[in-house]
């Protein structure tokens, strides 16, 4: 089963029309961030989920813009060194930052741990003490109704072994019981950062585990910004699905890992987004992603 297109606005531009656009399209998802945009995002999708209220939007708490760290440094939550850091796990913080996204969105389905391991803790117990203190904070705001759930988003933490889906879980039940509102995780998932997809073949790895687990799986960066277009060889698109664009067979090879639910795009028109919604529409096999992965296994 291949996965499902859905609306990442990290680097989209006008993000209202964008959204329109993908939920006109039929996406059943939008993905952003307090701090995507310059802070402006938010605020601008709102209009749009009103107007598609079927819709899901997963939002995320850690990252902070300048403005947003002055704020919440007024606001008591955070020191002023931890305003201009940019980034922060501290719990008053979250919940404030989650209630602003809550407001300013209209709603959060799921509200992700945005990178945690960003604080760069060479101490797991101690970068785990404070995934729990988040997971505390956000199980309080699931059980209010406030969000719908949370998650982590990552770009980094399953590669390095920062935490594992096992290792969230626990954490998760520690804070919230047998009856956890950890919903999601999130992840690249590309053929730069194709270690999630060959993971998955082999029925192991943090997406296997968490679709086992009954979380959603999201895959991001599916273009690794953007970067992977200026990579790819022709001959490459030609082994993924002959006489494809170049972005059609990235977005094909991602999108059809094993075990992914929803591969985040970036699509700013209408023409960028049917492309890639319809990229998904024949997922390759097991066996003809493999053979894309050996051509890509370093020699």
């Amino acid at each position: 089963m291949t996965a499902e297109a859905a609306l990442g606005t990290h680097r989209v531009r006008a993000a209202a029309a964008a959204a329109r656009t993908a939920c006109e399209g039929g996406t059943r998802w939008i993905d952003t961030a307090p701090n995507y945009g310059a802070g402006t995002v938010h605020p601008e999708l709102r209009p749009v989920l009103e107007a598609f209220p079927a819709v899901r939007v997963a939002t995320k708490t850690g990252f902070h813009t300048r403005a947003q760290g002055h704020a919440a440094v007024e606001a008591g939550v955070l020191s002023p060194g931890q305003g201009k850091a940019r980034h922060s796990l501290a719990p008053d913080f979250i919940d404030w930052q989650t209630r602003r996204s809550a407001t300013a969105l209209g709603r959060a389905d799921i509200v992700f741990v945005h990178n945690p391991e960003t604080a760069g803790h060479s101490d797991r117990d101690r970068l785990h003490a404070e995934i729990r203190a988040a997971f505390e904070v956000l199980e309080d705001l699931a059980g209010s109704g406030l969000i719908g759930g949370y998650g982590i988003a990552t770009w980094s933490g399953f590669t390095e072994d920062a935490f594992t889906v096992p290792e969230l879980l626990a954490l998760a039940r520690d804070a919230g019981g047998p009856g956890h509102h950890l919903a999601a995780v999130q992840q690249p998932v590309s053929l730069v950062m194709a270690q999630p997809i060959s993971r998955a073949l082999d029925g192991r790895g943090p997406l296997v585990q968490a679709r086992s687990a009954g979380l959603l799986t999201f895959g991001s960066a599916p273009l690794h910004g953007g970067e992977l277009l200026d990579l790819i060889t022709p001959e490459l698109v030609e082994l993924i699905r002959p006489g494809t664009p170049p972005a059609t067979a990235c977005l094909l090879a991602a999108g059809s890992c094993p075990s992914l639910d929803v591969l985040l795009v970036s699509a700013s028109t209408p023409e960028h987004w049917d492309t890639a919604a319809s990229a998904l529409d024949t997922p390759l096999t097991d066996t003809e992603l493999r053979k894309v992965l050996d051509v890509l296994a370093p020699r």
